[in-house]
């Protein structure tokens, strides 16, 4: 009997301090309304390297890490069609450029012609003076304009072969050392450069690996200047200003707060995630610090010192609180954060507050 009663009186104790809800009174303290946001750390100036041209990965000439001058280069591609290309343009300007010989031919063949058309004019101009003084026949006479004739018909031919010939050659001759140009332009574009001074963080692509111009090869930026590029809900973006306070953490240093300011909002929402991306400034940052590290923020939007608040928990549908009987009082609500709330109106810091039950 006296078991069954101290089993009795224990699970009414139990069940008493159970039911037992915790409370509270308010304080005078600072509280900050903020932002949510999340996101990630970039170098300055970070930017996706493309090649210009598709092909395989022939040779990855600089290392992760190392640092990079503007033009220097990062990776050799290879492909034998453009080599094949380039080696044809190559024979092709050297041919036409050596056809020279050719038109030298040609100018030899007109300097023959001409001393010839000048022997047989002579002859001619003889032969017509001869018959005038009733010396010859007319045969002879006509020989001689005939072959004269022939002579000049001659030159003039080959005179305009020679131009005709020339100017083809010519056009030849520029169209091969053009496509030599084009083939060695492209050629160089098998080298994919550095666009600017910087680190090169990641290389993307592998030894033998293809590579296209629609799909990024490496990422190269700033190796000592870092921003952050914050993702905002877009029911929040219109609550952001240049240079709000940001208070943020991440997982590569854990327990510790760093400080940063808004320094860019990007005006064009993402329709997939609709958020919009914001750039922030550290204004206390990390010893190190490396692209594409994680981060969540609190974009401080405003902040008032020396008010109410409660815990945010003790709230009714953000209207009410219940007093030290459990009854409801109707209070304001100002500003809120993650734990706490503003109180305006409704009660006092002397008041007794009781936590909801669930």
């Amino acid at each position: 009997m006296k078991q069954f009663l101290s089993i009795t009186l224990f699970v009414f104790l139990a069940s008493a301090c159970k039911n037992k809800q915790e409370t509270t009174q308010p304080l005078i303290e600072n509280i900050s309304e903020s932002v949510y946001a999340s996101g990630i750390v970039k170098s300055k100036n970070q930017y996706d390297v493309f090649s210009k041209v598709n092909g395989l990965v022939q040779e990855i000439i600089v290392k992760e890490g190392e640092l990079v001058k503007a033009g220097t280069p990062i990776i050799q591609l290879s492909n034998k069609t453009s080599e094949l290309n380039s080696t044809n343009a190559k024979l092709a300007a050297e041919l036409a450029n050596a056809n020279s010989d050719k038109l030298n031919e040609l100018k030899g063949n007109i300097e023959l012609l001409k001393i010839k058309l000048k022997s047989d004019s002579l002859l001619f101009a003889r032969q017509k003076s001869l018959w005038t003084q009733q010396v010859g026949t007319q045969n002879d006479l006509e020989q001689r304009e005939l072959m004269y004739k022939n002579t000049l018909t001659s030159y003039n031919t080959a005179l305009l072969n020679y131009n005709d010939v020339k100017k083809q050659l010519n056009t030849n001759a520029q169209l091969s050392n053009n496509n030599l140009l084009m083939s060695t332009t492209t050629q160089d574009d098998f080298t994919i450069k550095s666009e600017r001074e910087g680190r090169l963080y990641k290389v993307l692509k592998e030894k033998g690996e293809m590579v296209t111009s629609l799909s990024p090869v490496a990422v190269i930026g700033s190796a000592t200047d870092f921003l952050l590029e914050l993702q905002v809900d877009e029911n929040d973006i219109i609550k952001i200003k240049k240079g709000q306070k940001i208070v943020l953490s991440m997982n590569s240093y854990k327990n510790q707060v760093f400080e940063a300011k808004v320094e860019k909002i990007n005006t064009i929402m993402n329709e997939r995630s609709r958020s919009f991306t914001i750039e922030a400034i550290f204004v206390t940052k990390p010893p190190t610090l490396y692209p594409y590290l994680t981060t969540e923020a609190n974009i401080i939007i405003q902040t008032k010192n020396n008010v109410l608040t409660i815990p945010r928990n003790y709230l009714i549908d953000d209207t009410y609180v219940l007093n030290k009987d459990k009854d409801k009082e109707k209070v304001k609500v100002g500003l809120k954060d993650f734990q706490k709330a503003e109180i305006l109106e409704g009660i006092t810091a002397t008041d007794v507050i009781t936590k909801p039950g669930k």
